[in-house]
Parts: C-alpha cells; sequence; structure tokens
C-alpha cells in the first residue's frame, strides 16, 4: 500500500532523517520519501503490519504535527 502523509513542522535534512528513522523502525514500513518543500511524506507500507495511526504517532514523537 501507499500513503501521502501531510507532516507540519519539518523544515532541514534533520528533520527529514528524523521522521525517515521513526517510519523506518516501525515494522511493515517498505519505503519512505520526504518531500521538505512541500511537507509530504510517501510511505510504501504492509497494512496487515503497520496502520496510520502506528505512523502519525512515530512523526508525532518526534516533536511534528500530522495534519493529513
Amino acid at each position: 500500500m501507499e500513503m501521502t502523509l501531510q507532516v507540519n513542522g519539518m523544515t532541514c535534512g534533520h528533520c527529514e532523517k528524523a521522521v525517515k528513522g521513526a517510519l523506518g523502525e516501525l515494522e511493515g514500513i517498505q519505503g519512505v520519501d520526504v518531500d521538505l518543500a512541500s511537507g509530504k511524506v510517501d510511505v510504501v507500507y504492509d497494512d496487515t503490519l503497520v496502520t496510520k495511526d502506528d505512523m502519525k504517532e512515530a512523526i508525532e514523537e518526534q516533536g511534528y504535527e500530522v495534519v493529513a
């Protein structure tokens, strides 16, 4: 499955690395692409192993806001 999340608060390479790292630790995440300019995070994942809520929680624990 693929999903795009809108994430507020990402401004630099460190932000990108933090979000990619947090999502990468979740079981079932197969790929993450972060676009800092638009705030979009594209995620490829196995929906039998991970949910949107899991992803949202992992990102918010890094200090960013998931708005969609």
